[in-house]
């Protein structure tokens, strides 16, 4: 039996858990009371328990309460997605984007709207998701030869080179048709705003699915941190792992991409907290980058809403600005590059 002292590894790990599920918890809280219009804690809680029926009450249950919920689960999905991706491919610069999930649902997006000049939030979603599921398959198909030698580069450079075509197709179909411009330049932002949510039963179903899988995978992913060779001397199928992973993230990955639009830097920089806190254990890891991913990207929708009024930036901006100076930070730091 365990027991969990607070001078034990395994007591600290879960006060670190609970520490970030209250910091997550907060910063939901922050967002349904921050915006154009600030509004007490007291009021929020009155309109979440339906005891409050106001203007104010009226913009938390339909307007911030969606919004803040998608930036939670959407952020919790590709913070695990791009640790599942840092851990299989052992690149500590990996996130899902890698896999040309983003390039495939963008490309998803402009087929249907330059094809049939469909502009329906529903369709633009399913466009997405089937891109993105599409583009994952293909790239796992070609990169079946790479899983039996044990070489998960093959399919970061397939991934790569696919979402290298995918955005140069992108990139015609916008020159040639203005309507698929005016809506792919505001769908490629990526924002938690403004979303149909029509498919959120649907889509909730596929990123439970990937969080079961990532959660399995990560028992797998400590036994091939190890070398592939020792896993398999330790009873790890390293093949069935590979392929459990990339399920995972495609599923994660592509249900956000599709909802939200391309969200970088998130899948980026969660894990890589996460990491920080953890250590190299994901079983762990994992739900660590879930949680950090959701608080970046609420607290992103959040301080986008107040930094240009009178109009808002969109969270996909936010998270980009606070990115990009991280990959900086972690390509000049060689402890952070090995994995």
């Amino acid at each position: 039996m365990v027991v969990l002292t607070p001078g034990s590894d395994v007591g600290r790990r879960t006060a670190v858990m609970l520490a970030l599920v209250a910091a997550t918890v907060a910063v939901a809280a922050l967002s349904l009371a921050v915006g154009s219009r600030s509004i007490g804690i007291g009021e929020v809680l009155g309109a979440l328990l339906g005891r409050a029926d106001s203007d104010n009450a009226t913009v938390i249950t339909s307007q911030r309460l969606p919004r803040t919920l998608l930036a939670l689960v959407a952020g919790a999905a590709l913070g695990v997605a791009g640790a599942l991706m840092q851990g299989h491919t052992r690149n500590p610069l990996a996130e899902p984007g890698l896999f040309g999930v983003n390039a495939g649902a963008t490309f998803g997006v402009a087929v249907l709207v330059f094809a049939l000049g469909v502009q329906s939030s529903v369709a633009t979603v399913v466009a997405a998701l089937i891109g993105a599921g599409a583009v994952s398959t293909i790239v796992f198909l070609l990169g079946l030869g790479s899983l039996r030698r044990g070489a998960m580069v093959m399919l970061a450079v397939l991934g790569t080179t696919m979402a290298a075509l995918l955005s140069a197709l992108t990139a015609a179909l916008i020159l040639l048709d203005r309507q698929t411009l005016d809506v792919l330049r505001f769908w490629e932002v990526g924002a938690v705003s403004n979303r149909d949510l029509e498919l959120a039963g649907p889509l909730v179903v596929v990123v439970c699915a990937g969080f079961v899988l990532a959660t399995a995978n990560a028992f797998s992913l400590n036994a091939l941190t190890l070398g592939e060779d020792v896993a398999q001397a330790l009873g790890t199928r390293v093949r069935r792992s590979r392929v459990v992973g990339i399920v995972a993230v495609t599923l994660l990955a592509g249900a956000a991409t599709a909802v939200c639009g391309p969200l970088a830097f998130v899948g980026l920089v969660a894990p890589h907290a996460a990491r920080f806190l953890s250590g190299h254990d994901y079983r762990w890891l994992v739900p660590y980058a879930g949680l950090v991913g959701a608080v970046v990207l609420t607290a992103a929708d959040t301080v986008g809403r107040v930094a240009a009024p009178p109009g808002e930036l969109q969270a996909g901006v936010v998270v980009v600005l606070v990115g990009a100076p991280l990959l900086i930070a972690i390509t000049r730091r060689r402890r952070l590059v090995a994995l």
